[in-house]
Formats: structure tokens, sequence, C-alpha cells
């Protein structure tokens, strides 16, 4: 009896064994089943729509602005250097670093003493002369009145020896008589030469006088020079630099003691590489006076005024390219010479052209136009100019299409895009915001909650704003980027 119980009760152990273990087989069986089910089924592929900034191509006239940089100097500089050497006895007070001077006005006096006794040496020099020709000329005139008066004897004595031949011939007079007039006569003529070159040497006395009197006054006019050069005035207003005089102080011959700007005559030059010079050059390769602004940063402020290219360098200095170019300005307040500044040149405008943003172009000059569909093309273009983050391009058959304006190197040809156009931009106050289905976010969740790497504060305020209706397309995208 006992035998048959534990009979019974080993085969309804062994019959519960094989219940579960066939359990256990279709419970694998199932499931197995439901994976195999699950991994038949085929996801449909959806093509990935990236946002791109459009803008429309509107040809039309751009004046091109090219940027150099330059420095201001003065039209009119003057080095000022005195010509008497000497102790300073005398400066002006506006006589210093930055014055302020009128033209006309007395800068500096060198000590006259030397100058002024070489004057009074000169002018008493000249006294004499003066009188050496009054002199000359009072004894040229006596010399031609003694002329006259021997000439006049000689008369005299030749109607005498006239008269004693007539006299002998009617048998009156004498020969002696004939003869002591002929020796009359000739003693007249010999004292008429002997006064002739008396009034000779008259005449060249007053000529050496008036030479004489010629070499004084040169010599009274160069020491008055002296004297004067021991002043020196200022040519014109302007404001004075690199003063090296002082009161008291020697002076050589020809020492430069200041220099004198005109701060109002002020030009900028510039220099500009040969294209950059082709570009300037008129219909008749002149240069054309082209406006110019000229901008002067001081701490932030800025000093702008305007000018025009008034000419250019004659030559190339040796190591130096392009073509040096100078420009007269408007108006210099503010300004100095020395000053570096940055120098934007008007071009001549340019026609049917458009102004994009340099990210617009690539390095083969094409750019993505907005097709059919919102998929991408790709356009060729002629770049002209590139000024700053724009270039200036031509193109034909874009007028009125869009343009990609921030290329990627996710963005090609036949790439679909949806355009975000500027009308269209949102702030950055109010961000773009999607609906997510149920199935999107849900997905979104699990990635952030399974992501150990983020903070626990970042997460939950991320799953907060995932679990909203309508969550920030950019927060989508920066998500589902690194899913």
């Amino acid at each position: 009896m006992r035998f048959l119980r534990r009979s019974l009760v080993g085969l309804f152990l062994a019959s519960l064994a094989v219940g579960l273990l066939a359990y256990a087989g279709e419970s694998i069986r199932d499931a197995l089943q439901t994976r195999w089910a699950e991994e038949s089924r085929t996801r449909p592929a959806r093509e990935r729509v990236f946002s791109a900034n459009v803008i429309t191509y509107e040809p039309g006239t751009v004046m091109p602005v090219m940027t150099v940089f330059g420095e201001v100097r003065s039209r009119r500089t003057l080095e000022l250097r005195v010509k008497s050497a000497g102790t300073v006895v005398e400066l002006a007070d506006s006589f210093e670093e930055g014055g302020r001077v009128q033209s006309g006005e007395l800068l500096l006096r060198v000590d006259p003493s030397d100058a002024q006794a070489a004057l009074d040496v000169a002018m008493a020099d000249l006294s004499e002369a003066e009188a050496e020709l009054r002199d000359a000329k009072s004894g040229l005139a006596l010399s031609a009145e003694d002329v006259l008066a021997t000439r006049e004897q000689l008369a005299l004595r030749e109607q005498a020896l006239d008269r004693q031949r007539s006299l002998l011939e009617r048998g009156v007079g004498t020969e002696s008589a004939v003869e002591t007039a002929a020796l009359a006569e000739t003693a007249a003529k010999q004292t008429v030469l002997a006064r002739r070159q008396a009034l000779a040497q008259a005449e060249a006395r007053l000529d050496q006088a008036s030479t004489s009197l010629i070499r004084r006054r040169i010599a009274t006019k160069d020491a008055e020079r002296r004297i004067a050069e021991t002043k020196l005035y200022a040519e014109f207003a302007g404001t004075l630099g690199e003063v090296t005089a002082v009161k008291g102080g020697l002076v050589q011959i020809n020492e430069r003691v200041a220099r004198l700007v005109d701060p109002e005559a002020l030009e900028v030059a510039f220099r500009v590489s040969i294209t950059e010079y082709a570009r300037l050059l008129g219909e008749s390769g002149a240069l054309i006076p082209a406006e110019v602004e000229v901008t002067l940063d001081v701490l932030g402020y800025d000093l702008t005024t305007t000018g025009r290219i008034s000419r250019e360098s004659a030559n190339v200095e040796q190591g130096q390219t392009g073509r040096l170019l100078f420009a007269k300005l408007d108006q210099a307040t503010g300004f100095r010479p020395g000053d570096f500044v940055t120098v934007r040149i008007m071009e001549p405008e340019l026609r049917f052209v458009a102004t994009l943003p340099a990210t617009a172009v690539d390095s083969a000059n094409t750019v993505l136009v907005v097709g059919g569909e919102d998929r991408l093309e790709v356009r060729e273009v002629s770049l002209l100019r590139r000024q700053g983050d724009e270039v200036i391009v031509r193109a034909r058959d874009l007028a009125g299409r869009e343009i990609v304006s921030e290329r990627s190197p996710l963005l090609g040809a036949g790439i679909r895009v949806r355009p975000i156009r500027p009308e269209n931009a949102r702030v950055p106050d109010e961000p773009e915001m999607v609906e997510l289905t149920d199935e999107r976010r849900a997905r979104l969740v699990a990635f952030i909650e399974g992501n150990r790497r983020m903070p626990a504060e970042a997460k939950a305020r991320i799953l907060d704003r995932l679990s909203q209706r309508e969550v920030p397309a950019d927060m989508i995208a920066r998500i589902e980027s690194r899913m």
C-alpha cells in the first residue's frame, strides 16, 4: 500500500515537471515569434529636410567701397631754421610744442650786436662814398669849366696870330710879332690838352666814386639783411612742433629750431594695389577724383571726415608695391599729421549687380538656389568685389530667385530645404515652435532619460519642455542630431 502511494506521488511530480517544461517552451516560442515579427517589419524611409536662411537675388546699381589704411599728412609744412648764429635773446610766448602762431608773428630773435656793428660800419662807409661822389661831381664840373676857359683863350690866341699875319702881309707887322703870336697859340693848345686830361681824370674819379657808392650800398643792404635774419617770423598760421630752441641758448647758422605745420591743410596718404588702382582710373586713363571717407578711431569714438583723391606719387619707392595716392580732406577737425586712419574709397558704380553675404558664395564662385519642391540647385556667379562680410556678384537668370545666404557642408545640389526668409524669420526671443507626435515625443524622452552624462538639473528642464504641447524647433534639432 505504501509502495502504491509513493508511486502515485512520483508519477504526479513527473507529470507536473513535464507540464512546466511544456509551458516554458510555449512561452519561449511565443516570445521568439513576437521578436521575429517585429524584426520583419520594415520602417518607411523618410527624407531629411534642412532649414536654410534664404534671401532674394535683386540686381541693381551698387557703389563698391574700397577699404585701405593711410596716414594723415600736412600739405603745408615748414622747417624753421635760423640764418644767424648767436644767442637767443627773445622768444614768443607761443614758441613751444603745440603752440599756435599767426602769419607774420615774431617767433625768435638772435642777439643782433655783431650784425648791428657791421651795419653801422657799412653806413659810415656809405656816407664816405656819398661824400666822395659829391666831391667827384664838383671836380668834374670845375674841370669842364677850366677846359671851356682854355678853349676861349686858344680862340683868342688864334685870332691874335691871324691878325699878326695879316699885318705882316700888309707890311705893317714884323716876323717876331708873328712868331710870338704863334708861340702863344701853341701854349694855349697845350693848356687845352692839359685841361682835357684833367677833365678825363675827373670823369674817371666820378665813375670810381659811383662804383664805390654802389658797393657801399650793397654792403649796407647786406648788413641790414643780416640784421633782419636775426629775427624769425611765421610765414603762415599754424602749429609748432619739434621745438628745440630756448631763451639764452646758442644757435648755429641754418640750425632747425622748430617745425611749422598748417593743421587746416591736411591730406591723407594711402597705398593701394595695382588692381585697386586700375579701378580708380577713368576712361582717359587718368586718376578720377573719387570721394573718400576717413575715419580715426579714438578710444572707441570715431572721428570721420570726407575728401577727394587729388593726386598720385610720381614713382614707386624701392621695396614698395602698388601706388601711393593722396586725398585732400574737407574738414580736418580733430585730425593731426601722423594719425593712422581708415580710408573708405567710393569706386565708380556697378550696374546689374547684387550684394550678397560672403557666406553665400563658395570658393568655386557658385551659389545655392532654391528650386522646385524647395530643392537646391547650384548656379555660377561672377565675383566682382569682396568688401567685409559681403560680396558683389553678377549673374544671369537669377533675378527674383531665392539664394541660400549661409552655406554649410550639409547643403548641396538636390537637398530639400525648409526656406527661412527674412520676413518669416523669428526673433531670438520667440524661437520657432513645433508640435510633436506621441511617438516622436516618447523617443526624445527615452533618449534624454537614458543619457547618463547629462546633469540632473538640465535633464529635468529638458523633460519639462518636452512634456509641453509645443517644443522649440532648435531644441528638437539639437537632440535629434545627437541620437
